[in-house]
């Protein structure tokens, strides 16, 4: 028995080990904070951010209200037992970050869903990727990546199912546990988010669901590490709304990065042959 959970641990450590070598190597982490360079720098990306910023505001004040007259106190108490002293400040830190994941899932499902269509589209624009769009939406003639967006014809994001919370709440509790049990909560909402930051470009790619489970599985480790980064700029309270705009920035520049590789691949390809 101590063998076989010695072997177990030892293959799960090495698992571990490669899927963090794959994600260095990917440097898929970094596109979120690529996204954040790219929105600033490209004032016409700001329009549907702008457009949603007041209801939005609205949504995070009284969530965060709601949170810290219910959830505060409970979590404080408990924290007390495993933070000592800094459990009111552990306890506050903890209330304002569930406060901006709630936000940030329902502005998703109700409030911001087409202006984060447009702001991918807009991006994958800017960076040329006018066919790739054009699947998914009509286009108007123009240079101004946001203002040549017409009507949508297809919408990928899912709207907001309780299945979602329900499962954030279930790993919360991780959050008790200091240091590791935090790591793990952020792994694995990274785990889940990182594909669909994606949403959008497997539908304009029209990719069924096999094929999509397929690239995410190829890509595991790439699209877990994107999720980390992006869910930890998105914990962020105040402008977690922001990061939500820059974060499919990074998705969109991704995606038009792969578009890239793909379409330059088969013709070094070519020109290898040629040369032989």
């Amino acid at each position: 028995m101590a063998d076989k959970v010695k072997t177990t641990a030892v293959e799960e450590s090495q698992r571990v080990k490669e899927l963090t070598q794959q994600a260095i190597k990917s440097e898929a982490y970094l596109y979120p904070f690529k996204g954040i360079i790219y929105f600033i720098s490209h004032r016409s990306l700001w329009k549907p951010l702008f457009s949603k910023l007041a209801p939005t505001l609205s949504l995070g004040l009284v969530v965060t209200i709601f949170m810290f007259i219910f959830a505060y106190l409970p979590q404080a108490a408990v924290l007390a037992f495993t933070s000592g002293p800094l459990a009111a400040v552990s306890a506050a830190l903890l209330t304002l970050s569930e406060s901006s994941t709630i936000v940030n899932m329902l502005s998703r499902a109700f409030l911001i869903e087409e202006a984060l269509i447009d702001t991918f589209d807009g991006a994958l624009l800017a960076r040329g990727c006018t066919n790739l769009v054009a699947d998914g939406r009509q286009l108007k003639p123009g240079s101004d990546p946001i203002g040549r967006l017409g009507r949508l014809l297809k919408k990928p994001f899912a709207r907001f199912t309780p299945k979602a919370l329900i499962r954030y709440l279930l790993y919360l509790p991780l959050n008790f546990i200091p240091v590791v049990g935090t790591i793990l909560f952020v792994i694995l909402q990274g785990k889940r988010n990182g594909p669909t930051a994606h949403a959008r470009y497997f539908q304009l790619k029209e990719y069924n669901k096999t094929q999509r489970d397929e690239h995410v599985e190829r890509n595991r480790a790439a699209y877990t590490s994107f999720g980390v980064a992006a869910f930890l700029l998105e914990m962020v309270p105040v402008v977690s709304l922001a990061f939500s705009f820059t974060n499919t920035v990074g998705a969109a520049l991704w995606a038009a990065d792969i578009e890239t590789q793909r379409t330059t691949a088969p013709s070094l390809r070519e020109q290898a042959k040629k040369a032989e």
